[in-house]
């Protein structure tokens, strides 16, 4: 098998096991963090991102796939320590969350597509790594929301598609079904020539809309079925029917699970976030989603292909 990028150097792909492909250890204001450190307590950050790798270790999880980038406060050397910390796998990415899904920075803005690329491809392939810690990235991620496709959107997706097209690795693209971008997303990549077996659409499954999600379906892409917890954008209750509908439908090989869960996030205040999604952990997929799951007929041997052979299968695609 070929081999995937980790924190700790490449591994054949075999190794990655049981594996969450949409988890952070951080989602946070990297503007206010560098100006205003004072307003953060680093060292109760770090035992919570060690809390949430544990957490997940002890539910057989092997590998911890976080798709934090620029806007999120990505952070390689401390992702790097705290996953030799917790005796865990973790893979990173290069790319840009987008400032409010709207606009890129005036750096990016003033130059052009393949200007972007050259920043995601040394990530990926320059020995000096993510931010010099010589972690490489394994994908590349990009994001579109309700403001849909602007022009600062779409210079970053034909970005990562020509950065993936050069080095082969996959896509990730946070997506908004409400708006539908996921399809906007494809054929993006499609006019950029990028394999759609190369890219998954984040999110998906914030919608409960079957006739959708199939026509994404159809375009040849993998889907995340990973917000499980979060309410504020579709409760629990309306995404397990789709999922098993999904299952039975034959997309288990589709599929890719996870909660999207944020051990540090600092966009709104810790009891804010409680009263929304008081369910949103990391380890909420293996609490209540599987068990709930099985009972409603997905097997043991469906889970596992979801939760091993298809992260394999995208991480290498």
């Amino acid at each position: 098998m070929p081999d995937v990028e980790t924190t700790e150097g490449p591994i054949d792909a075999d190794q990655l096991g049981r594996t969450l492909i949409h988890e952070h250890l951080m989602s946070a204001s990297e503007a206010i963090r560098y100006h205003f450190p004072h307003l953060y307590d680093f060292d109760a950050e770090r035992e919570r991102s060690l809390g949430a790798l544990r957490a997940v270790k002890e539910h057989g999880v092997d590998t911890f796939v976080d798709p934090g980038c620029m806007d999120l406060a990505r952070d390689a050397a401390l992702s790097k320590e705290l996953a030799a910390e917790a005796g865990i796998q973790m893979v990173l990415c290069t790319g840009v969350y987008g400032q409010h899904y709207t606009f890129l920075p005036h750096h990016f803005q003033n130059r052009d597509e393949d200007y972007l690329a050259d920043a995601f491809v040394h990530d990926i392939e320059s020995d000096d790594g993510i931010q010099g810690t010589g972690v490489k990235a394994a994908f590349i991620k990009c994001a579109a929301d309700e403001p849909g496709i602007t022009e600062d959107v779409e210079k970053l997706h034909r970005a990562a598609a020509r950065a993936s097209n050069r080095t082969g690795r996959p896509i990730m693209a946070h997506s908004r079904p409400a708006s539908k971008t996921g399809l906007d997303q494809m054929r993006i990549f499609t006019d950029e020539g990028v394999d759609p077996g190369t890219v998954q659409i984040a999110h998906t499954g914030d919608t409960d809309d079957l006739d959708h999600i199939e026509e994404l379906l159809q375009t040849g892409c993998w889907i995340g079925l990973d917000r499980f917890g979060i309410d504020l954008f579709l409760p629990d209750d309306r995404r397990m029917p789709t999922f098993v509908e999904l299952v039975s439908r034959g997309y288990t090989d589709r599929i890719l699970l996870g909660c999207d869960a944020v051990a540090n996030l600092d966009w709104f205040p810790p009891e804010v976030v409680a009263q929304l999604a008081p369910k949103w952990t990391h380890t909420h997929l293996f609490d209540e989603i599987l068990p709930a799951a099985r009972e409603a007929g997905v097997t043991d041997e469906q889970i596992r292909v979801m939760l091993e052979d298809n992260p394999k299968a995208w991480l290498t695609a």
